[in-house]
């Protein structure tokens, strides 16, 4: 795929020089399927066809700024690595800044890439109330505004063009489904961000169509994995109807299985996106799913379709989400998955 919009991009660049090219037209021979209405004298030499070389990184005068609330693990990583593999195939500047769940931090970053003069700006709306006066500011400049992973509830009242993530609640009722075929009936639903409002709608779509009690808990930050562990215990602990876990993150379903063991329990346990680590414990069988929202595509995606509105005026999502998720990784094809996320694409 990589490789594909490198040579998309070689193309383009082609494309744009033959236009900016133009009073060569007069001196190409016609194609064989055109009528001709002299033909050249037999003694007359062609003249020779000057060779060009383009490669991807020539004439880009645009420059993009992908802006979210992430930090540099499991998750963000792989969104990190997208968004490089996008600015190499278009050949463009592409700045990207994680704020580590400071939204003081990310407005700031978003007002400095304003200044700078960015081509366009993504964002991720994890925190709405605090983002989103500096994403007003974005659309106010006359700059392509994108939302990315969180903000599908958002993006239409910003001025965004659209946004590239799943839909929160539709994943956590998936979820939900999961945990009703395999028999649980009271899941503890733990979150990593207290103030994330897309773990929330996760875990209220896993209310919505699981059968049985949905208890929903902030558990701490991934950064603390050992509070994260005696968290979840003393939740379970406290409350011996508990039998699944939901963790809404890739982190949180291996702290659920150590909590497990520490409070002698045997639970069903599900989560969110991936890690080789979270992979393997599906492999053995020790973590039932996760929900893969395929966040190398929130990375990739966004830088393309802001090159493509500046450089040629194309929109896409006709004012509606573009849907990276949710899909489903489990005993069936955790093994071609785990592959791919040991390339980082995954």
């Amino acid at each position: 795929m990589r490789n594909l919009w490198k040579l998309l991009a070689v193309v383009l660049a082609l494309v744009l020089v033959g236009a900016a090219c133009g009073n060569d037209d007069d001196s190409s021979e016609p194609a064989p399927s055109e009528p001709t209405q002299e033909a050249a004298p037999a003694t007359q030499a062609p003249e020779p066809t000057e060779v060009v070389e383009v490669q991807p990184t020539q004439g880009c005068d645009h420059t993009y700024h992908v802006i979210t609330h992430g930090d540099s693990g499991v998750f963000w990583s792989v969104v990190e690595v997208a968004v490089r593999d996008a600015a190499a195939a278009i050949g463009c500047e592409v700045v990207y800044i994680g704020s580590n769940n400071d939204a003081v931090k990310q407005a700031s970053d978003i007002r400095a890439a304003i200044a700078a003069g960015s081509s366009g700006i993504a964002i991720s709306l994890a925190d709405p109330a605090g983002v989103e006066g500096a994403a007003r500011e974005v659309v106010e400049a006359g700059i392509p505004l994108y939302t990315l992973n969180s903000g599908v509830n958002n993006y239409k009242d910003l001025g965004g063009v659209t946004h590239i993530g799943q839909t929160e609640t539709v994943a956590g009722n998936g979820a939900g489904e999961r945990f009703n075929a395999l028999g649980a009936t009271h899941v503890l639903c733990a979150r990593q961000e207290q103030s994330n409002v897309a773990l929330e709608e996760r875990c209220n779509g896993l209310a919505e169509t699981f059968n049985g009690e949905v208890t929903s808990e902030f558990v701490g930050l991934d950064a603390e994995p050992e509070t994260q562990q005696n968290q979840i215990a003393a939740i379970l602990q406290g409350d011996s109807s508990i039998d699944g876990v939901l963790g809404v993150g890739p982190n949180l379903p291996l702290r659920a299985l150590e909590a497990g063991e520490q409070a002698g329990r045997d639970l069903v346990i599900g989560g969110f996106d991936l890690s080789s680590d979270l992979i393997d414990e599906i492999e053995a069988g020790r973590v039932a799913f996760t929900v893969d929202q395929q966040q190398y595509l929130q990375g990739y995606l966004p830088v393309i379709l802001m090159h493509l509105q500046a450089t040629n005026q194309n929109t896409a999502g006709g004012g509606l989400p573009i849907l990276t998720g949710p899909g489903f990784v489990d005993t069936a094809n955790a093994s071609v998955v785990k592959a791919l996320v040991a390339e980082g694409t995954r």
